[in-house]
């Protein structure tokens, strides 16, 4: 097995980094290299095979907030976009070229999947048997997005199993999810270099077979969606009364990306058929498909032929990339790993971060533009960058000061679900601006200047007392740190690590 480095930050109570670095080699361990003039010799008291850690150190591993934090606001912004989305279009996906905020949604969570996977897979004790629980965790994942978006109950006169087998939708979200995690894990758990990684250059070396298949599956990419030649063809939309209305889409063109030629729509209707592709297509909100653009609406009176054909977002060419996704967060994830020091870890993030971004904005003014429907790479590269982004952010908020600056972040996401909780649960019985704002001053306050004067929450507040117990707590921590002083005893503690 290759060099594995089990890392604390400056925060996580290492008093010695010379002496809480643990070099693994296979069949060796040494605490302390210079005990043995630098050499790893073998361990008499513990011999850690396969690359694996004790449980112990393992237990004393600290839990990365930043990563809880980040994964917490992309459900949060996917459950904003599924209720809102409808009447906002700011938040709602982009009809077809361009971005919103709802189209960063899969490309977050497709990122903390390989955030997770090099955390995960840090120490592989058995490869085998690491692939096999991959494997059935990703069959589980993908038969359940299947059950919950391939099928629809029917009539008891027309029961084939409870889902229509003729009709099912064989590919969505979670379908996607579980092939990119399925991907991503084998490449992290049979990566077998041995470099020993004390830079940015020797981080893409060490997983430089990762960085060959991320640029392979985009070239792949590329070609089938620039290099195809997509036909003409037809589908038919069935009518209530038993007939079908039929339509022919003329293309017989080469490297088109439009909704009606492209290939990544060719790829789906010949594999997968286009009686399982999505029915409700997102194109279905452009101009030329709805009067109401962009929102759904009625087709104008010169719609094409193709405004109600199926298209599936999540298709198996675009699939591709949203593996090279998953396959960028895995080398974020292997900063954390082997680098110790905060600094170095925003750093190492910052230079892949800026070079996505740049990329992304250039491939979209050379004509390479941002499509969240086709995956496109200058969609791949902008959602990767704002993911490092938002985690870089969310790390230097959470974890490079997790006592001090804690609790104006707990307060900040009680400010942000009290506001959520009032707009929609709320609604016309919800509070006036001046008492909303009179009372998020009272909390900000209490956790800044100390003032414990009329903390406490006005009767039906949706603030617990435990939420406000929690945040008394960490007021009195935050202080305590500004001030110099470590607070000590069990509860500190306790109140530390929560």
């Amino acid at each position: 097995m290759g060099k594995y480095e089990l890392i604390q930050g400056d925060d996580g109570g290492a008093t010695d980094p010379g002496k809480d670095l643990y070099v693994l080699e296979e069949g060796y361990a040494s605490k302390d290299p210079k005990s043995t003039g630098g050499c790893a010799a073998p361990d008499t008291q513990t011999t850690i095979r396969d690359g694996g850690f004790s449980p112990a150190a393992a237990a004393r591993a600290p839990r990365l907030a930043s990563l809880d934090v980040f994964r917490g606001i992309t459900v949060a912004l996917m459950i904003l976009v599924d209720d809102a989305g409808g009447f906002c279009s700011a938040i709602n996906h982009s009809p077809w070229n361009g971005i919103t905020v709802a189209d960063f949604v899969m490309p977050f969570f497709l990122f903390i999947v390989g955030v997770s996977l090099g955390l995960t897979y840090k120490r592989v004790p058995n490869r085998i048997s690491a692939t096999r629980k991959a494997v059935l965790r990703a069959l589980k994942l993908f038969i359940t997005g299947l059950l919950l978006q391939g099928g629809y109950f029917h009539g008891i006169h027309n029961l084939t199993f409870g889902v229509d087998l003729l009709h099912i939708r064989l590919m969505g979200v979670l379908q996607r999810i579980a092939i990119a995690y399925l991907l991503t894990a084998l490449c992290e758990i049979w990566n077998t270099s041995n470099v020993l990684v004390d830079s940015g250059y020797s981080l893409m070396k060490k997983y430089r077979m990762q960085l060959i298949v991320g640029s392979l599956l985009t070239a792949t990419y590329m070609f089938l969606l620039y290099g195809l030649f997509v036909p003409d063809w037809d589908y038919q939309i069935p009518l209530q009364d038993g007939m079908s209305n039929f339509y022919s889409v003329k293309c017989g063109v080469r490297g088109d990306t439009s909704p009606a030629c492209n290939a990544v729509g060719m790829i789906d209707r010949r594999i997968l058929g286009i009686d399982h592709l999505y029915k409700r297509p997102v194109y279905g909100r452009t101009k030329q498909c709805s009067i109401n653009y962009p929102y759904n609406g009625p087709l104008p009176s010169d719609a094409p032929s193709w405004c109600e054909a199926p298209f599936d977002p999540e298709g198996l060419l675009s699939t591709i990339m949203a593996i090279v996704t998953s396959l960028i967060g895995l080398q974020f994830g292997h900063v954390l790993l082997h680098f110790k020091h905060h600094r170095d870890r925003i750093f190492q993030w910052m230079i892949p971060t800026f070079w996505l971004l740049a990329l992304a904005f250039s491939l979209d003014f050379c004509g390479m533009r941002m499509n969240k429907a086709l995956y496109t790479v200058s969609y791949t590269c902008i959602t990767a960058g704002v993911s490092g982004l938002l985690l870089a952010g969310i790390y230097l908020l959470g974890d490079e000061r997790p006592v001090s600056r804690k609790p104006r972040c707990f307060v900040f996401f009680l400010f942000l679900q009290r506001e959520v909780d009032s707009f929609f649960l709320d609604g016309a019985k919800r509070r006036s601006v001046g008492e909303r704002d009179e009372l998020a001053g009272r909390w900000w306050r209490m956790e800044v200047e100390g003032d414990r004067s009329g903390v406490t929450p006005p009767r039906g507040h949706p603030v617990s007392r435990r939420n406000e117990r929690g945040v008394r707590c960490w007021c009195r921590a935050g202080r305590a740190a500004a001030a110099g002083v470590t607070p000590g005893g069990r509860n500190a503690r306790r109140n530390a690590s929560t």
